[in-house]
């Protein structure tokens, strides 16, 4: 990733910064980004992705573990550009979840905006603030925890 992070950052440069792939990746579009602070994506909910088909048939919710998934690799995401937006061999896990809250159901057609805030790194691990919203609307929220690990 060059010096000057022109954004937003699409779906072909995310696919750079985190090893999630199809249907994994959660994260569609970077908007915003203060390095070492704070980033803003997006994820386009659309009525094709796979877990819909399942999680309900005839009432079709984006399950609440995947807006959290999805809120910690918008933080890999802050990390990874934060560091110049090179992996370097450097992968990030989620470790642990605290506080996390669900104030309104996901469903296909809604964009999905994912703030993260970086609260402290302490060694190896990065401590988020996550909230996730449709329409300016909290849906959910959470403090993330994530430990990098060398290849």
């Amino acid at each position: 990733m060059s010096q000057t992070l022109q954004l937003p950052l699409d779906v072909t440069a995310i696919q750079k910064l985190l090893p999630h792939r199809y249907p994994f990746l959660l994260v569609d579009r970077v908007v915003e980004f203060e390095a070492h602070k704070r980033v803003l994506c997006r994820k386009n909910v659309s009525c094709n992705e796979p877990y819909f088909n399942g999680h309900f048939p005839g009432h079709p919710v984006m399950p609440g573990v995947l807006v959290i998934e999805a809120l910690a690799q918008a933080g890999g995401i802050l990390t990874q550009l934060s560091h110049g937006g090179v992996a370097d061999g450097r992968l990030f896990y989620l470790v642990k979840i605290d506080n996390a809250k669900f104030s309104r159901m996901v469903t296909p057609g809604d964009c999905l905006e994912l703030e993260v805030t970086l609260k402290r790194t302490i060694r190896n691990m990065a401590i988020y603030t996550g909230v996730a919203r449709v329409d300016g609307e909290q849906v959910a929220c959470a403090d993330i925890v994530c430990a990098e690990v060398k290849e």
